[in-house]
């Protein structure tokens, strides 16, 4: 069995006190975040020509990188992908195993590599040449193998990297990352990319339903409409009302066209007023001035003149004909916020 002497236990870790560990973590953010205000003055007409040669291509951006630079190139294209410019991100190691076929002569490659001298990225540079593909590098080093073998190239000088010894990409990446985030902002713009085009790349997330959901994909239809006549006692509506559990009916002329409403508030008001619901005809106590909607107004929109209006069901009028209705349960239900 072996034995642990009083020396040996002295050797073991300890752990730095809590202060130490916040100064750690604060240091480490502030030197990024230093770096990446540093990058607003490094900006030049380089970085607009980049854009430029963007945004006058008619083919992908491909996005290569070795090691950290490659997991940051990978985001960098889905950030392009999907705010208008088609993208997708390349591996060099495989490049040069069957994945050049992916690349063609229309699309630019847009190549990362903080040193500028990576062997698997200079290997590359022949073949992408010998397909005719433009070239845009992010280096640290303008002078590199790298920069030199691009049309364009992007210096990020950084003065450190957060890494205590100087050696862990970390500075270096955050800047990588944000350039390529300010990149694809500005080609966004440029493109005119908007709002609805946003939604069409991300049709199953939260922005999405947002966007693209219509009053017309949620709204009740047919025989789910709440509707009496203008003649009918009040009594009589209610069962309409419960029935078809949107907290309000709407009421309809002899020819068929909406003239009003009546709610669950508009009830509650006949009650503190002692209205006789046996004998008084809705047309009477309905509401004559409300809300509608229209089948392709966004359901979001929808949501949001009902909480302003503070009322909790609408109409939906086409060519001022009723053809659905809808509650606020509704469109919280289908996930419209």
């Amino acid at each position: 069995m072996e034995c642990t002497t009083d020396d040996d236990a002295d050797m073991s870790p300890t752990k730095p006190p809590i202060d130490d560990v916040l100064k750690i973590g604060r240091e480490t953010l502030l030197l990024e975040a230093d770096t990446v205000r540093g990058l607003v003055d490094q900006l030049d007409e380089t970085f607009v020509a980049c854009c430029q040669m963007l945004s006058g291509y008619t083919g992908r951006i491909i996005v290569t990188g070795m090691g950290k630079s490659g997991h940051v190139g990978q985001k960098i294209a889905a950030t392009f992908a999907s705010t208008g410019s088609p993208a997708f991100f390349v591996h060099p190691a495989e490049a040069s195993h069957g994945d050049l076929g992916m690349i063609t002569a229309d699309d630019i490659v847009l190549v990362l590599s903080n040193s500028g001298e990576t062997p698997e990225l200079l290997g590359l540079m022949p073949r992408l040449r010998t397909l005719g593909v433009t070239i845009i590098s992010l280096t640290g080093n303008r002078d590199s193998e790298l920069a030199q073998s691009a049309e364009l190239s992007l210096e990020l000088r950084i003065d450190r990297e957060a890494c205590p010894l100087n050696l862990a990409p970390t500075a270096s990446t955050t800047a990588m990352l944000a350039m390529g985030d300010a990149l694809a902002m500005t080609l966004s713009r440029l493109r005119g990319f908007e709002a609805k085009d946003f939604a069409n790349t991300h049709p199953g997330g939260d922005l999405g339903r947002r966007l693209l959901t219509t009053v017309s994909d949620l709204m009740r239809q047919g025989e789910q409409i709440p509707r009496v006549s203008q003649d009918t006692l009040l009594r009589d509506a209610l069962p309409e009302i419960s029935e078809k559990g949107l907290g309000m009916t709407t009421v309809l002329d002899a020819k068929g066209q909406l003239i009003g409403v009546f709610t669950d508030g508009d009830l509650r008001r006949c009650v503190d007023d002692a209205v006789d619901i046996h004998s008084v005809l809705i047309s009477e106590v309905m509401t004559r001035e409300f809300q509608v909607a229209t089948p392709d107004e966004l359901a979001a929109d929808a949501l949001r003149r009902m909480r302003d209006c503070r009322i909790n069901a609408m109409p939906v009028l086409e060519d001022r004909q009723l053809i659905g209705a809808f509650n606020m349960h509704d469109l919280i239900k289908a996930g419209i916020r």
